[in-house]
């Protein structure tokens, strides 16, 4: 066969060539388009197992401040003694006095919570209620207090004033806000004399902790947090409460 005549011949077969490569081009473009379209693989399970509990460490933390002073505890010791890292450790709490804040954070949330839990449980509908009700805030006032050693009281007068004042003002709102209830509600039961406002008493109680219950004036009386506060609320008491209030048990 002549060149002049396999040319229509080639022509043809190119054509042929372009138009079964122009599908496959774009067959490959859309697969090539569904891969890219694919959704990302999801993430794989976080392991909350190797998450260290924040609260792990407020707790250990707590039990050596509470009874050792805090001072004598270094972030290290508790690090190995919870088996983390410093890096851990210091990634939840920059240093000793964070963790200190969150410690009391964490004492003062207890303390609300039973109070919560007295108040609510003894609504003062009888007399019967509010002797229950106060001797049940007495216990527990007094079971917290007796978590906290001299050792830490030194610690806070020496090394953190300024967090005491934190102190001061979480434990005031607490006075106020519960013994203030019961002192009202024990006035309308006859078991709080009523010729003194209920109000004046919350304040007279709420001047003489402010005196007596800090670093300083525990030292000085060398007397614990547990003694000084039953000592205070005994004289409060005996004063505020009428013969009726004193003689139900």
């Amino acid at each position: 066969m002549e060149s002049h005549e396999l040319a229509p011949l080639v022509a043809w077969i190119h054509r042929r060539s372009l138009f079964i490569q122009g599908p496959r081009h774009l067959l490959r473009d859309r697969q090539q388009d569904n891969i890219d379209v694919k959704p990302p693989k999801k993430a794989p399970p976080r392991n909350r197992k190797n998450e260290f509990s924040q609260q792990r460490i407020v707790e250990a933390a707590r039990a050596h401040f509470f009874c050792h002073g805090f001072r004598s505890v270094t972030m290290d010791e508790l690090a190995e003694e919870l088996g983390i890292s410093k890096k851990t450790l210091y990634a939840h709490f920059p240093g000793k006095i964070e963790l200190l804040e969150a410690v009391l954070a964490d004492k003062f949330a207890g303390v609300e919570a039973k109070l919560n839990g007295i108040i609510h449980a003894h609504p003062h509908e009888h007399p019967h209620d509010f002797s229950t009700a106060l001797q049940e805030l007495l216990a527990n006032m007094q079971r917290e207090l007796d978590e906290i050693k001299p050792p830490f009281v030194r610690d806070m007068r020496q090394k953190a004033p300024h967090v005491f004042k934190v102190i001061e003002r979480r434990r005031a709102a607490l006075i106020e806000r519960f013994f203030g209830k019961l002192f009202i509600e024990g006035q309308r039961s006859g078991m709080v004399r009523k010729d003194v406002p209920a109000k004046l008493t919350i304040e007279i109680l709420l001047a003489i902790v402010q005196a007596i219950m800090n670093p300083l004036k525990m030292e000085e009386l060398g007397m614990t947090p547990k003694e000084g506060f039953a000592g205070i609320l005994k004289i409060i008491l005996e004063g505020a409460l009428t013969r009726r209030g004193r003689t139900i048990g």
